[in-house]
């Protein structure tokens, strides 16, 4: 499913209305499908009281024909017009004509606090997509008495229609008096800014629905949303003939003094999406701790210059075991001593031998930070898998400014770096040099803790393994992981998980994508 930016979406409209698909044709599919979505969501919704915010244009249109099928299905719904609509507005004349109770706004919002006090729903349908829609007046104070009415009554449910008020569709800069919806339901194809930290915050779930726009008019556009279909169709195949040689052979550079879980948890990660055979390259002292644990994998001692610390020698026992081998994951737990450094830049940046596909973690990439230039010292393409700070420090910028702009800043550096970046967090996104980007559905609050990333650097290093792409194999495991996340939270929630529940439930959210394609 693609992402579109808000110029993309009104050449995707401008085309529809050139194959006869007018604009009125969007708004009415547009309303029934928002209207479906906050029937199924609120359930039982006969006299149930959803007061709806109408703005200018067409997201005003919209939440006037969505308010239209809820009063015909038995809601009791208020609306308050929050900008002059012309009297013979298509969309308004069905609604008065149905005696829907409706309010003129825009001159004053006398009646709105009472209104929200007894309703149980409000519907913010004030503004759609736009770039640098300023809330004033008027569209600023109702936005206000709606925020301060949730406080009182969190009961209150909010939703958003196509995207929250204030937030910008493209760079999810919001606007303070932008709501914090629990639903955001967008139209025909997800928008940008609903996945930057602001759209986090402020869209809650999100629900993209049809409006019949046909899917091939987004061709062009080069962000996609993961989806359980895609998943599927991505999953490596598992023919009955096959032997580990079929699955991969991965070796695994990891783990330090200080570190050690993040040596079991890459590995287990790479073994629990299917690879063939994991190899644990560590420190000596190590491995005699790690194989109590870690039963299945095969090893490879280096040597140390301090106990549980790599001495930069153990480069030479590496290249010597790198042709037995498909793909290198190198950097988790590793950590950041001298002698951790120069191992680092003598295997990486040297060139001293031919490496497989390459996946960096954690360490490795707060290492590479600190060298100029070190995407061009590294000229193959890898995988990246920063979390935002670590982002920060190899792009020279702020957590923030990374945070503001995360799609943005991920394909923009993919294609400056020439590597495949996986820019880790609530909607993880995942994007190649030239130029292609696909983005997680899921955010997580119990994925925010230790280890989990060192889980997900192993299911992307297991399924490059399996055969595939390194953009491919980046998002399979981005969306497999994010899956795995779920699937425990529905289970136990997310406060309290750990990076290892994770293990077990991975091959379950594989089971299940093959049962099925999932809905987002």
């Amino acid at each position: 499913m693609k992402v579109v930016t808000t110029d993309e979406m009104q050449r995707i409209e401008q085309a529809c209305v050139q194959m006869g698909i007018t604009t009125d044709i969007l708004m009415e599919n547009a309303g029934r499908a928002v209207a479906e979505e906050v029937r199924r969501i609120l359930g039982k919704i006969d006299k149930q009281p959803i007061l709806f915010l109408i703005g200018p244009g067409n997201n005003g249109g919209d939440g006037l024909v969505a308010a239209r099928y809820l009063g015909e299905w038995g809601a009791k719904v208020s609306l308050y017009l929050l900008s002059k609509r012309a009297p013979d507005d298509p969309n308004l004349k069905p609604v008065r004509e149905r005696g829907l109770n409706c309010v003129d706004a825009a001159k004053s919002l006398d009646g709105l606090e009472e209104s929200l006090a007894s309703s149980g729903a409000v519907v913010d349908a004030l503004f759609g997509t736009g770039k640098g829609r300023p809330l004033e007046g008027l569209f600023r104070e109702a936005l206000e008495k709606v925020s301060q009415a949730k406080k009182e009554h969190p009961a209150l449910h909010v939703f958003a229609l196509d995207l929250p008020s204030g937030l910008d569709a493209d760079t999810g800069k919001a606007d303070p008096a932008c709501l914090y919806a629990d639903d955001t339901i967008t139209l025909g194809f997800p928008k940008p800014g609903l996945f930057s930290a602001s759209g986090v915050e402020r869209a809650g779930r999100i629900k993209v629905v049809d409006i019949g726009i046909p899917a091939h008019l987004a061709g062009p556009v080069s962000n996609e949303l993961m989806t359980g279909e895609w998943a599927q169709s991505a999953l490596p195949r598992r023919p009955l003939e096959a032997n580990k040689g079929s699955f991969g052979r991965i070796l695994v550079v990891a783990g330090s003094i200080n570190y050690i879980g993040a040596a079991y948890l890459a590995c287990s990660g790479a073994m629990r999406v299917g690879a063939g055979l994991v190899t644990l390259a560590t420190a000596a002292s190590l491995q005699p701790i790690l194989a109590s644990k870690l039963t299945e994998v095969t090893y490879l001692p280096l040597p140390e210059s301090s106990p549980g610390i790599v001495a930069p020698e153990a480069v030479s026992v590496i290249q010597s075991e790198l042709e037995r081998y498909q793909v290198l994951l190198f950097g988790c737990g590793l950590g950041q001593s001298p002698s951790a450094i120069d191992f680092t830049k003598s295997l990486l940046l040297e060139k001293k031998a031919a490496l497989p596909a390459l996946i960096l973690d954690a360490d490795a990439l707060n290492i590479l930070a600190g060298i100029p230039d070190w995407w061009q010292k590294l000229a193959a393409d890898a995988i990246i898998t920063p979390h935002p700070g670590e982002m920060a420090r190899l792009a020279k910028s702020s957590i923030d400014e990374v945070q503001a702009d995360r799609s943005g800043v991920a394909t923009q550096k993919a294609a400056e770096w020439r590597k495949t970046v996986v820019l880790k967090g609530a909607y993880t996104v995942v994007a190649a040099p030239a130029g292609r980007s696909r983005v997680s559905p899921f955010a997580n609050p119990g994925l925010a803790s230790a280890g989990t990333g060192d889980v997900l650097a192993g299911a992307i290093a297991g399924l490059v393994a399996q055969g595939l792409s390194l953009f491919d194999g980046a998002a399979l495991g981005v969306y497999l992981h994010g899956k795995a996340g779920d699937i425990v939270k529905a289970v136990m929630g997310d406060t309290g998980m750990t990076a290892g529940d994770l293990l077990p439930v991975l091959p379950l959210a594989i089971k299940r994508l093959k049962g099925s394609a999932q809905p987002l």
